[in-house]
């Protein structure tokens, strides 16, 4: 065992072979050689092994534990049920192992197993908990049932009467007892019997979370709709702590609620259950103005009560009163509240929500009044002002990240932009001196200053000033290198870099933003997105494995938080933690990854290091099956990682994320149509009948055929939907999502001539099914589709051609597109060749049977087919077309590497010294991506080239 745990596996199993002679049957001795040879790679003989010692169900705990750990290592969690069964029924009154079997059903999630498991321990041991894990089940059970009304009507009302028997025999002990009870009942919608147990007794006992009770009584009230008793609970919490934003929220829901609905308190009585309410709006500016005048007493200052007055004041607006209330100005209550908190880099988050409230003709004056009162001082005349200190530069910093948001920037002329830029790189390298001290890991003081200056170089770029974005690049280049932490450097450049079409340094910076766990979904995009479609084949492969590791280890991974929270009574997780896990199964990116990642292994290995047949096998992979959760596919993508100050009309919208999701999907399923149908191709072949045989249909071909021909219009169907949503023309904002590879798709000419190929797999099937005797019309339509599939191949080569960095009077210029229509070239062609192997398997026979016939009839000409004279000519222009964009690719790399960017100094003057050395970086970052690209694209069409050569029949 110690050797496995050192990662010794060779020495273990030789250890084990050791005590096997001695004592050939110690079970615990065999499981541990088993995982000896899981971890070796010898799975088949580990799993012989495991079973020979499950066979004789081992009721030694040193057995069941190897055996359980070597079941998971093989992603057989079901094993480990039947292990522990057997284990039961020997050893009937063990705690322990009954306790293994529930956990063991809860890996594999079958609830009902586990309602019989929980009463069965606390049968044996009458323990609350074994009870609560039975009722738990059964509320599992009501989650997971397909038909609400069973779960209502069952499951629920069964769980509720088996915590009510406790009840009344006043065995309730924990916590978690009592939250399990509110979860049946809110689930029940038995919102008043809820709120009962909360606030009774039991309640007593719901002390771990802060104010647990009064935020579940809160959640009750508000399901009742009783608004007197949220208004008085949040009042009285707001009394305690008044900077809890979420009770103003509810505190102000509730006055316009009771306001709408005239109530008023009865006479005599208390309020409410929960005492004083306020139903009026004079209460409401009263209350708020009293939390500001406590808080001006307070030891230190709190943002809930200033922030908690503009949130009146804007409500009041959206009711239609302006100012009959007396609250004040808005301008200058944000005005008082950027000189009380300014300092604070919460200060724009907080004002940013209420921007709404000033009238845009004051936005210059009120930036003024803002700079007015930042002590900043300048040394000479003509000289910017600079802060002093961290505090004034962070008022500063507020402001400038203000004036962004309310597009005081957006509207500058080309020449006020880049003399802002400069201002603000000033600052940003004058504010470095307060981060002297800083660690590796912090961020600078005013990194934000170097971003707001990139963000105004990419409104440059997008007008068409080419030279912003390699200023873009510089700039964040060398902010990086004092910041090596910063996040939104790194992901900003990884955009950028990807928008130029270089994609090799953006694998190291996204490394370095070392992503952990949910992120590989929520941020993988910016990585999958670009890889192959820029020509990195390797670093595709390895960023798919990333996300792919994460999504198969999260099955595994949930199953243990759930057993942890069954261990600590943690109920009210349990389905928090299956949704978690439903969400990640059905996530587009993972979707996207699967399918791309299959793709991406057939370009690189089918028909060149193993056969597409095998290849397709390995994959596990069938024209038939579709595993892709279409109708509940989740956007997980987080598009608003990068920040940004833009305005609301320049922003990400929810339109634009509703369009971005349509737009991945068919993109996503035009990808899957194509993975199946190229799956099909080996289906078709090898085993055809003479027509004239009955089998035909048994033989199961013929439904092979009409897959593929089902296939290829649904193909067709989403191709068409894929044009009509292009025809829209959507604009992301540059920092949104990126668009999907759909649009280079059509516009290249790949998807026809992918398309076409499809077709051709039909004709030439028919062509099996029909034999070459009375076919000629067939042979000709395949001859035809031989010449017009050369031609488009030809066209999308064309598409191809141009430099890749162009370079004139001082400027550069990339063709990312070149490189996108290369990578599909190369893509389609592929599929070209294996549509054509499947013609050579169809082709050969009828030749070898010509042939012999030729020697029977000893005749000298037997008239050859047209069928194969076409074949043999289309084989031969594939190759030369091959070999021509392979020299072209030659041509690509030599002209590559002979440019001279040092030499390159870009036209603006306004570079600083220290700024060139970051811009020679860039750019030879940039050519240097290109040319592994060309490598990496070339590379893969030689080992194409070869295939073709085989292909004479």
């Amino acid at each position: 065992a110690d050797y496995l745990d050192n990662g010794n596996n060779k020495m273990a199993i030789q250890q084990a072979d050791k005590l096997l002679k001695k004592h050939k049957d110690l079970h615990c001795a065999k499981v541990l050689k088993a995982i000896g040879l899981q971890r070796t790679g010898k799975q088949d003989e580990a799993y012989a092994l495991a079973q020979e010692v499950a066979a004789l169900e081992p009721t030694d705990d040193n057995s069941l534990q190897a055996l359980t750990i070597l079941y998971r290592e093989m992603h057989r969690p079901e094993l480990v049920t039947k292990l522990y069964e057997a284990a039961v029924k020997k050893v009937p009154n063990s705690e322990e192992y009954h306790s293994h079997l529930f956990m063991a059903y809860a890996r594999v999630g079958e609830y009902k197993k586990m309602q019989q498991a929980g009463m069965a321990l606390y049968k044996i041991v009458p323990k609350n908990p074994y009870y609560f894990w039975s009722v738990m089940s059964l509320i599992m059970q009501s989650i997971s049932a397909q038909d609400e009304n069973l779960s209502k009507t069952m499951f629920l009302p069964l769980a509720e009467r088996m915590v009510e028997k406790m009840v009344k025999e006043d065995k309730i002990e924990a916590e978690a007892e009592v939250e399990l009870y509110y979860m049946i009942l809110e689930r029940l919608e038995k919102y008043k019997e809820a709120l009962d147990v909360v606030r009774g007794k039991l309640g007593e006992k719901l002390t771990s979370e802060l104010q647990s009770r009064e935020n579940k009584c809160m959640a009750m009230y508000k399901k009742l709709r009783r608004w007197p008793e949220c208004n008085a609970l949040s009042r009285r919490l707001l009394l305690k702590n008044s900077d809890d934003w979420q009770f103003y929220i509810t505190y102000f829901d509730s006055v316009f609620q009771l306001i709408d609905e005239s109530w008023t308190p009865p006479p005599e009585e208390e309020h409410s259950l929960e005492g004083e309410v306020h139903y009026s709006i004079e209460q409401a500016v009263k209350f708020i103005e009293e939390r500001i005048t406590e808080e001006s007493k307070s030891s230190r200052p709190l943002r809930g009560p200033y922030l908690a007055k503009l949130e009146l004041i804007r409500r009041l607006r959206y009711r239609g009163c302006n100012d009959e209330y007396k609250l004040g100005d808005p301008e200058e209550l944000m005005f008082q509240y950027f000189k009380k908190f300014g300092d604070k880099p919460c200060c724009f988050t907080d004002l940013k929500v209420f921007v709404d409230l000033l009238p845009s003709s004051q936005y210059t004056k009120f930036i003024s009044q803002l700079l007015e009162v930042i002590p900043l001082s300048a040394t000479a005349e003509n000289e910017i002002a600079l802060p002093a200190d961290i505090k004034a530069l962070q008022q500063h910093l507020c402001v400038v990240q203000l004036s962004r948001l309310l597009g005081i920037y957006h509207a500058m002329d080309k020449k006020q932009k880049l003399t802002v830029v400069r201002e603000l790189m000033l600052r940003y390298r004058h504010g470095l001196e307060f981060g002297k001290s800083c660690l590796k890991t912090e961020l600078q003081f005013s990194d934000y200053y170097c971003l707001l200056a990139v963000h105004l170089l990419l409104d440059l770029w997008l007008e068409g000033e080419e030279t912003a974005v390699w200023q873009c690049l510089t700039l964040l280049e060398e902010g990086l290198s004092h910041s090596p932490s910063n996040a939104q450097f790194k992901l900003l450049l990884i955009r950028i870099y990807c928008r130029l079409g270089a994609f090799e340094p953006v694998a190291e910076l996204y490394s370095s933003l070392d992503a952990k766990h949910i992120q590989h979904d929520t941020i993988g995009y910016l990585l999958t997105r670009y890889a192959e479609s820029l020509g990195h084949y390797a670093a595709a492969s390895q960023s798919c494995n990333f996300a792919l590791r994460f999504f198969h280890s999260n099955q595994k991974d949930t199953s243990e938080y759930i057993i942890q929270a069954y261990k600590y009574g943690a109920f009210e997780k349990i389905p928090e933690f299956i949704a978690f896990r439903n969400r990640l199964n059905s996530s587009l990116h993972f979707a996207q990854v699967r399918t791309e990642r299959m793709l991406l292994d057939l370009l690189l290995e089918a028909n060149i290091s193993t056969s597409l047949e095998e290849s397709i096998k390995s994959m596990s992979l069938s024209p038939e099956e579709d595993d892709i959760p279409w109708k509940d596919l989740r956007d997980n993508r987080d598009l608003t990682v990068l920040f940004n100050w833009d305005p609301k009309d320049r922003d990400i919208s929810e339109e634009h994320r509703k369009l971005s999701l349509e737009e991945e999907t068919m993109w996503l399923r035009i990808r899957s149509l194509t993975l199946r149908l190229v799956s099909g191709l080996p289906t078709l072949s090898h085993t055809i009948l003479p027509k004239n045989s009955e089998k035909t249909a048994e033989n199961g071909v013929s439904s092979k055929i009409d897959t593929i021909r089902s296939l290829l219009q649904q193909l067709e169907a989403a191709v068409d939907s894929g044009k009509k949503f292009l025809e829209q023309k959507i604009q992301y904002p540059v920092l949104g999502p990126p668009p999907t590879r759909m649009a280079g798709f059509f516009s290249n000419g790949s998807c026809q001539c992918q398309t076409s190929l499809f077709y051709l797999v039909s004709d030439i099937y028919e062509l099996d099914t029909n034999g070459l005797e009375d076919s000629a019309e067939i042979q000709e339509r395949i001859g035809n589709s031989f010449k017009s599939l050369v031609e488009r191949l030809t066209d999308l080569f064309n598409k191809c051609k141009g430099d890749l960095i162009e370079v004139g009077d001082g400027t550069l210029k990339t063709h990312p597109n070149l490189l996108e229509n290369l990578v599909f070239f190369v893509e389609t062609i592929s599929i070209a060749l294996w549509v054509s192997s499947y013609c050579d398997s169809v082709l050969r026979p009828f030749k070898s049977n010509l042939q012999k016939k030729k020697k029977k009839k000893k005749e000298s000409s037997v008239t050859m087919p047209p069928v194969f004279t076409h074949f043999l000519d289309y084989v031969t222009e594939l190759q030369t077309l091959t070999s021509n964009v392979i020299d072209h690719i030659k041509g690509l790399e030599i002209i590559l590497t002979a440019l001279k960017l040092e030499e390159l100094s870009l036209k603006d003057t306004l570079l600083l010294q220290e700024e060139k050395k970051f811009t020679k970086t860039v750019q030879g970052k940039v050519q240097s991506s290109y040319h592994h690209s060309v490598q990496e694209i070339g590379e893969l069409l030689k080992k194409r080239l070869d295939t073709i050569k085989k292909l004479k029949i």
